[in-house]
């Protein structure tokens, strides 16, 4: 799955360059809500708790195929914390940690633009497909590790254009990691990593903004 996502990622770049009228940059800054998990990936284990909301950056490259279409490769980054309470049947009791976690998503984006007022309102929508990285470190331990899986997500928003070229970004955003589909991110007595986890699926909710940059013709 990840081969394919990052093939599909590089075919859409050469593509873009190649065929796009205009290329657009897109600078974000957004606020993530708060996102509640729990797992119980066995008949002994189990973690419940959440992901702190906090703030998230970005950027992102958008090839204008035409007028109203648009196709983005983007990166967004959330350093935050996850407060947990975990139980192992190893260990016969329940444990309380605070984990540091750094959620990476890459994602391919499709957008549709809607005629605004005067052409400096632009309003928009679209879907996202591609992969969410988890950076996790349990400061108990001072383990770490990594995971990486299928992430999706819709947005919508506006554009509103402050010259021909500049313009401010108003968004709201839903991103999800799929948990279920093979596994899953836990949190545990050995650390941090990827491990069974058949219950729980992520979801952030995003609202935020940025600016918006039109770099061809």
């Amino acid at each position: 799955m990840k081969h394919l996502i990052i093939s599909l990622l590089l075919v859409t770049i050469v593509t873009g360059l190649a065929t796009s009228q205009n290329i657009r940059f897109n600078g974000y800054a957004a606020y993530v809500f708060d996102d509640r998990v729990d797992s119980y990936y066995s008949n002994t284990d189990y973690y419940d708790g959440k992901i702190e909301g906090g703030f998230q950056w970005g950027g992102g490259l958008e090839f204008m195929v035409n007028p109203t279409k648009g196709i983005e490769l983007k990166y967004l980054r959330q350093d935050t914390k996850a407060p947990m309470e975990y139980y192992s049947f190893d260990n016969n009791r329940v444990m309380n940690t605070e984990f540091d976690l750094a959620i990476n998503y890459v994602l391919l984006s499709g957008t549709n633009y809607f005629k605004g007022v005067g052409n400096k309102v632009e309003p928009y929508g679209g879907l996202e497909l591609g992969m969410a990285i988890f950076n996790i470190e349990n400061p108990d331990n001072g383990k770490s590790e990594g995971s990486t899986k299928f992430a999706w997500g819709f947005k919508l928003g506006t554009n509103i254009w402050a010259s021909e070229k500049v313009g401010i970004k108003l968004q709201g955003e839903l991103l999800s990691a799929v948990q279920s589909a093979g596994g899953g991110v836990y949190f545990g007595t050995g650390g941090a990593g990827a491990g069974v986890s058949t219950y729980s699926t992520m979801y952030q909710w995003i609202l935020g903004g940025g600016l918006t940059f039109k770099l061809g013709n």
